[in-house]
């Protein structure tokens, strides 16, 4: 299977891409919410992708991140939601803020992506709930910064929270709005992050 293409990037459009590797050019279906954070045509690109295979069709799907590909892997998997419908809520909503959205069980949210009803959402949380996990947005963080977010201190900061009452989205976004830097301790970051809900 094709894990990812590296190559030139040929054509952007709002939903696809282009991107040429060794002179074949690679049509790639896109979230429309990525396109802001792609490189300039005629520079260097590296998509992670998944392959549709159907009878009559093969279709490239792409992301800039492996959390991107692994969220929308999941979503094709929940009855009711194919590949366009994967591409459409993550369109619409970022893998982080639709796991704070399962995680919360904001319907709400996930129902705003076209195509997707109340119903089709309700599904989605049930289905998704126990798959996606607070330390995935961590290690995602620190993959594209130097946050140490995978961090004891960190992962200890938001079980504190949560046992004060606020929710695990409310904790996790707190925790990721803070500059967290290396040697912290728990109560370090919790004191930050409790004044960040305050101030927020």
């Amino acid at each position: 299977m094709i894990r990812y293409i590296k190559g030139v990037l040929e054509e952007a459009g709002t939903d696809y891409i282009v991107v040429d590797n060794q002179g074949i050019g690679y049509s790639i279906s896109i979230p429309a919410s990525v396109t802001g954070q792609l490189p300039c045509v005629g520079e260097s690109v590296k998509i992670y992708t998944y392959l549709y295979m159907r009878e009559d069709l093969l279709e490239l799907y792409g992301f800039l991140t492996k959390d991107d590909l692994y969220v929308f892997r999941l979503l094709i998997k929940v009855n009711g939601i194919g590949p366009k419908g994967a591409l459409a809520i993550l369109s619409t909503i970022s893998a982080d803020k639709l796991r704070l959205a399962v995680m919360a069980g904001d319907e709400k949210a996930i129902a705003k992506a076209p195509g997707v009803g109340k119903k089709t959402a309700q599904k989605l949380i049930i289905e998704l709930k126990d798959k996606l996990k607070l330390e995935d947005m961590f290690e995602e963080s620190a993959d594209q910064a130097d946050n140490p977010l995978t961090s004891d201190a960190v992962q200890e900061a938001v079980l504190a929270l949560t046992a004060l009452g606020y929710s695990d989205s409310e904790a996790v976004s707190a925790v990721r709005r803070i500059k967290v830097t290396e040697g912290m301790d728990s109560e370090a970051v919790l004191k930050l992050a409790l004044k960040e809900m305050l101030t927020f």
